[in-house]
C-alpha cells in the first residue's frame, strides 16, 4: 500500500497543533462552566457525546450534558480548573488525561475544594481544511475532597 512521505517535522507540528487545540478547548469548557454558560460548554460535546461526572448519572447528548452542568452549577460547584497531564492522538481520535479541581459550596456556606482525575475522548469534526475537535466522552473519577478525608481510588492528593 502506498503511503505518502511525511517528514518527522510535519508529524511533530501536527501533534503540537492537536495538543494545543485540545488544551485550548478544555480551557474554553472550564471558562464556560465557571461563567454559567452551560449551553456553550455543552456545545463542545459531540451530538452523541457523554459526560460522566463523579456521583452522577451519565448524561448523553448535548441537551442532557447541559442539564447536568446546570445541576452541578446550581448545586454549588464553581471555580473549575483543569490540568491536562497527557494527550495521545491517532487519526481523528484523541485522548486527554488529567485532573481537575472544583470548589463545592456546602449547606453551611463554606466551600470545599474537590480534586478528581479525568479522561476525555476527542473526535475530529468537519472538513480537513477547517475542523475542530468535539468531546466524545468525559469521565471524572477518583475524587478526593479536602477537609472530609475522603480517600480516592488512586489514593492521590490534590495538587495546589
Amino acid at each position: 500500500m502506498y503511503q505518502p512521505y511525511s517528514s518527522h517535522g510535519a508529524d511533530v507540528r501536527s501533534s503540537r497543533d492537536v495538543e494545543s487545540q485540545i488544551r485550548e478547548t478544555s480551557q474554553d469548557f472550564a471558562m464556560a462552566f465557571n461563567t454559567g454558560n452551560f449551553d456553550q460548554a455543552a456545545e463542545l460535546f459531540a451530538k452523541d457525546g457523554v459526560l460522566i461526572a463523579p456521583r452522577h448519572e451519565a448524561a448523553y447528548g448535548q441537551k442532557q450534558v447541559e442539564r447536568l452542568l446546570r445541576q452541578l452549577g446550581d448545586a454549588g460547584y464553581s471555580d473549575l480548573r483543569l490540568e491536562t497531564t497527557r494527550i495521545d492522538h491517532s487519526g481523528d481520535m484523541a485522548m486527554e488525561v488529567g485532573r481537575f479541581t472544583v470548589s463545592v459550596r456546602r449547606q453551611d456556606g463554606t466551600t470545599l475544594p474537590e480534586c478528581c482525575s479525568y479522561v476525555k475522548v476527542w473526535r475530529r469534526a468537519g472538513c480537513v481544511a477547517h475542523y475542530r475537535r468535539l468531546l466524545d466522552a468525559d469521565c471524572g473519577g477518583s475524587c478526593r475532597s479536602r477537609g472530609l478525608g475522603l480517600v480516592s481510588e488512586l489514593r492521590r492528593d490534590c495538587a495546589n
